[in-house]
């Protein structure tokens, strides 16, 4: 082969390599893996709840009643019989007035704002060992059932996904909504700042976090 004809050659190879470069850069890369969800697919996992209004709570119900007799096989070996607390597992029930003690207790009925938080959080967390196994209705009696055992509903309260929304829990007006300092309002900038902004102090080297605090003192090692 002549000179010219390979150096024609590598230029064709060269042209080829460079047009598959470009074309790899312009188009994203298949691996030849996997497949696009489902309906069905995302459905199970679009399952949350909002809060404040009980938006995509499903369809079904559940009553008190129901609900105790579903807490006492899934919940009452972890949380008490009546919400209490086994061990380390946290309390449902009780520690009203305590959210400004040296001890606060922030329970379902101390401290939550919104009833429709405690459907949402059992449905997709509990049972501890086997999270979302428990049928809408279960999960709808079980929050009715800790939503009387705080007092906050009677005992003939039915819970669904228009009722549930409704019921005002006892903090609900104790949580500050909106931010009404000046400088959360302010916008996030990178240049053309305001000019009056400037740091005046700052707590490096004040020593402002204290070793103990209040009736906790009794606790540490001395």
């Amino acid at each position: 082969m002549s000179r010219s004809a390979k150096r024609a050659l590598v230029l064709g190879a060269g042209l080829v390599v460079a047009s598959g470069a470009l074309a790899l850069a312009a188009e994203p890369g298949h691996y030849g893996y996997g497949k696009p969800a489902t309906p069905a697919e995302i459905a199970g996992w679009d399952i949350d709840v909002r809060g404040d209004d009980g938006k995509s709570l499903p369809p079904g119900k559940g009553g008190v009643q129901q609900g105790a007799e579903v807490f006492a096989d899934n919940c009452a070996a972890c949380h008490g019989t009546f919400g209490e607390g086994e061990g380390r597992f946290p309390k449902l029930v009780g520690g009203k007035e305590t959210l400004r003690a040296d001890r606060p207790e922030p329970t379902v009925g101390s401290y939550w704002p919104f009833a429709p938080t405690l459907f949402d959080y059992i449905n997709r967390a509990m049972p501890m060992p086997t999270p979302h196994t428990l049928s809408a209705g279960d999960v709808y009696a079980l929050t009715a059932y800790i939503l009387n055992l705080n007092d906050i509903v009677p005992s003939d309260f039915v819970a669904d996904r228009d009722s549930l929304p409704k019921v005002k829990m006892p903090n609900h007006d104790h949580f500050v909504w909106t931010d009404p300092r000046p400088d959360t309002a302010s916008k996030p900038c990178m240049s053309a700042c305001a000019a009056d902004i400037k740091i005046t102090s700052t707590a490096e080297g004040k020593d402002l976090t204290p070793r103990t605090t209040g009736p906790l003192d009794t606790m540490q090692p001395k």
